[in-house]
């Protein structure tokens, strides 16, 4: 639960928690930010799709902006990663069939392989139910004690096993999602068992979006980063299965699905086979092609080695479906040209005022909307250690809707971060909300969550609902309105007649955040039972110098 902080509790904090002392309001430039936006969002990007003309025109572009802010190359001599990635296409799906039942692809499964190889062929796989295929050892669950997964497939439940609950109490935190609720740790996990492969079974509140939204996302090209092999650690397919689909299966090896549901959800579940093989088959084309992360860096001045990150994403979807007067390029304006402009206005205003003890490092990661594959290259091969990484800061979408009361806080009550957000929240006058659809698991869904998997604290705080002039249903009704008609589609356009305010609200709190983990002496770390707790305290007995 997100621990708020009363006003006389702000004033205690100790030294490691409070914006330090001084900290003007930050110098960031509205035309920088502006321009940014305008140019990044045009028509002559084509919407920033990586591996296009319009993706390497992006990288260019913030190659001179970043450098024109100030910052040196952060790659050595160079401000750029290269990104390996490579698109699997999948086609000529045979049906899925489970014993003597048949089901069709798209409309009732969905499926993909993460290995680059020209065919997938799953035959006689005996399907086990695995409850929420979680295993947690700090946490006392482990869905596949007892059983060897060796060629077969596991059968999965979305979200956690306590998401239904009405509170945030609970083995894992009751309804807010945590990692082990996420699809992508679900097969992470199959694949750490062994199964050849993983469905999960789809349902909306649990999922926080329709099977539509599944059928959509995983039939046609997928990317992923290329690894250098041809993704052998991975399960040979990882899908989807809808509701009635699961429904079916368990009549049809004489259990309830409901009932089995809600036995995944007490503590001891053991996982149960159904006793009916798994088979289908589909053929893969391959292309390989690279992307880039752009970096720069500010250096710190008496301890450069120490790194306080920004991530935001410069990517988009390119062109899109056309919208009823024919614009088919979905041009990502809000989201993220704003949080790329971002990096770029930060840095300008870092540069310009005194040097912080600790480097700042600037990141725009590419292939977000494929499914963060920037952000899980950098975290995999940092060009900073991550045990040399104190924390960071995300930007993802910031809101051009005027000024705020408050923020809103995805990831609030993780860690030590809650204190210095309280502080520069004080310093400002505004508040903390807490994340209004804590069981959507947004935390676990932008940029800075590769970096968090891998133990580094990162805030993801969004901008706030709560509008000066309008207050919170005001607020709540431009961010419907957004979602419904500009959100991923060639309506999320730079508009003139934006009101800049509330974004430089947040613009300004992300210099404040900085500033103090910039100077301080401390690490923030996970709270006592995290699921980050763990790898972070394990890459900090690895490195004789981070945290």
């Amino acid at each position: 639960m997100l621990r708020f902080t009363s006003p006389l509790a702000v004033l205690s904090l100790a030294a490691c928690a409070t914006v330090p002392a001084g900290t003007p309001t930050a110098p960031i430039s509205l035309e920088t930010v502006q321009e940014n936006v305008r140019t990044l969002s045009s028509d002559a990007f084509e919407g920033r799709k990586p591996g296009t003309p319009g993706g390497q025109k992006t990288v260019d572009y913030l190659v001179q902006q970043f450098a024109a802010a100030g910052l040196q190359p952060g790659n050595g001599d160079s401000y750029l990663q290269k990104v390996p990635l490579v698109e699997i296409t999948g086609s000529d799906f045979a049906p899925l069939t489970v014993g003597d039942l048949s089901f069709e692809h798209g409309k009732d499964w969905v499926g993909v392989s993460y290995r680059q190889v020209p065919a997938t062929t799953i035959a006689d796989s005996e399907l086990v139910f695995v409850g929420y295929g979680i295993n947690a050892p700090e946490r006392g669950w482990n869905d596949y004690a007892g059983v060897d997964m060796t060629g077969k497939t596991a059968l999965i439940l979305i979200n956690d096993a306590d998401f239904a609950e009405d509170t945030l109490e609970g083995p894992f935190n009751g309804r807010a999602m945590t990692y082990y609720g996420r699809w992508t740790y679900k097969y992470e996990e199959a694949a750490r068992q062994g199964a050849t492969a993983a469905l999960i079974v789809h349902e909306d509140f649990a999922a926080s979006y329709g099977w539509n939204v599944v059928e959509g996302s995983w039939t046609g090209a997928q990317a992923y980063t290329d690894t250098g092999g041809d993704g052998s650690d991975q399960t040979a397919m990882n899908g989807w299965v809808s509701n009635d689909t699961a429904a079916a299966i368990f009549q049809a090896a004489g259990m309830d699905l409901g009932a089995m549901v809600q036995a995944a959800s007490q503590p001891g579940f053991k996982a149960v086979s159904l006793g009916m093989p798994v088979a289908t088959s589909f053929t893969n084309s391959s292309r390989r092609y690279t992307s880039n992360n752009v970096i720069g860096i500010l250096p710190g001045a008496t301890r450069p080695d120490e790194i306080v990150l920004h991530t935001a994403h410069w990517d988009h979807l390119g062109r899109c479906i056309p919208n009823d007067a024919g614009d088919d390029i979905c041009n990502g304006a809000v989201d993220n040209a704003t949080g790329t402009a971002a990096l770029v206005a930060l840095a300008q205003a870092q540069h310009q005022s005194p040097p912080l003890d600790r480097s700042l490092v600037f990141l725009a990661v590419t292939a977000e909307e494929s499914g963060l594959l920037g952000a899980e290259y950098y975290a995999a091969n940092p060009v900073y250690p991550l045990s040399q990484t104190v924390g960071g800061i995300n930007m993802d979408g910031i809101a051009v809707r005027g000024e705020t009361r408050d923020v809103n806080v995805r990831g609030g009550g993780k860690s030590e971060l809650d204190d210095y957000l309280a502080a520069a929240l004080a310093a400002q006058g505004r508040t903390a909300s807490p994340d209004p659809a804590p069981e959507a698991g947004y935390y676990y869904r932008s940029d800075h969550f590769p970096l968090v998997k891998r133990g580094v604290p990162m805030f993801y705080v969004k901008s706030g609902l709560d509008l000066v002039d309008g207050g919170t249903a005001r607020g709540e009704a431009l961010e419907a309105e957004y979602r419904a008609s500009a959100y991923h589609a060639p309506d999320d356009e730079y508009d003139e007649n934006w009101d800049w305010s509330g974004l430089m609200q947040d613009l300004d709190l992300y210099y404040r955040l900085a500033r103090a983990l910039g100077s301080t002496t401390d690490w923030p770390e996970w709270n006592e039972g995290d699921e980050f707790r763990a790898v972070r305290q394990a890459s900090c007995a690895a490195s004789e110098e981070g945290c």
